[in-house]
């Protein structure tokens, strides 16, 4: 995403020394020098998760006892958001993989949601950035599920999960699992770069315009990065749900335990 100021360019430009301290921290892994700029989406994300439980201590405070955790309330309130927010997610993971698993599983997937969606949020606010529209925040959320999914794989079936790569049939085997591997591999990439391309074209395209047309204009397209913001949310949840649900499916390729299951 082209570089641009922000609300914590300010901050930088406040403090100088900041800046001279963070060229001390080298290069990336491309061999860019590392710039307040590069630094702003961790900081934007350090923002967020700050947001995040200020915002969850302050829902549960409302909650003192168990009566209060039952009877929702009357009206829209800080509260009933992170229960809509929430339910929405879990009910999605209960359909696809059952209860056990949902509730065993849910807090990574519980987690990411509320993360990303305040993520993708803050770029509608002028002046701040969306952390998801950074390569780096969303690659360090897809290899988070990515080592977590193939964590629950290993733990629920063992070296099955690794046969399993190789398909049904032992003689294709070597052709088979290699493309397996790279396929798997291949998720959290394709994950991250959904995610951060989404964020950073639809950030990029509402600071223009809100540039050219200050008044009403962006509007529109307002409009639009909140059903983008919202629907890369569901997407990114949706595939991490889809990918530990495989992982712990209880794989089978034996033919006799196979139709003996189908009796």
């Amino acid at each position: 995403m082209p570089e641009h100021t922000s609300f914590f360019s300010y901050l930088f430009a406040l403090f100088p020394a900041l800046q001279d301290n963070i060229k001390n921290l080298g290069e990336t892994a491309s061999g860019k020098a590392i710039t307040h700029h590069s630094v702003e989406p961790l900081l934007a994300s350090l923002f967020v998760a700050l947001i995040m439980i200020g915002l969850a201590w302050a829902a549960r405070k409302k909650i003192k006892t168990n009566q209060d955790a039952v009877i929702p309330d009357a009206h829209l309130s800080l509260r009933t958001f992170f229960e809509l927010l929430i339910s929405y997610f879990y009910n999605l993971m209960k359909e696809m993989m059952g209860p056990v698993h949902a509730k065993r599983y849910f807090p990574v997937i519980g987690t990411a949601a509320c993360f990303i969606f305040f993520c993708n949020f803050l770029g509608m606010i002028p002046g701040l950035i969306p952390p998801t529209s950074s390569w780096n925040i969303t690659l360090g959320c897809a290899l988070v599920v990515f080592v977590l999914f193939n964590y629950y794989g290993l733990k629920e079936n063992g070296f099955a999960y690794i046969k399993h790569l190789g398909g049904p049939m032992p003689a294709l085997a070597l052709l088979i699992f290699p493309l397996e591997l790279i396929s798997l591999c291949l998720r959290p990439i394709t994950l991250s770069l959904r995610l951060m391309l989404n964020m950073a074209v639809d950030h990029l395209l509402l600071s223009i315009l809100l540039g050219i047309f200050p008044l009403l204009i962006p509007i529109p397209i307002m409009l639009l990065g909140t059903l983008v913001a919202i629907v890369q949310v569901v997407v990114f949840c949706l595939l991490s749900s889809i990918y530990i649900a495989l992982a712990v499916e209880h794989q089978n390729h034996e033919p006799h335990l196979a139709s003996t299951r189908t009796k």
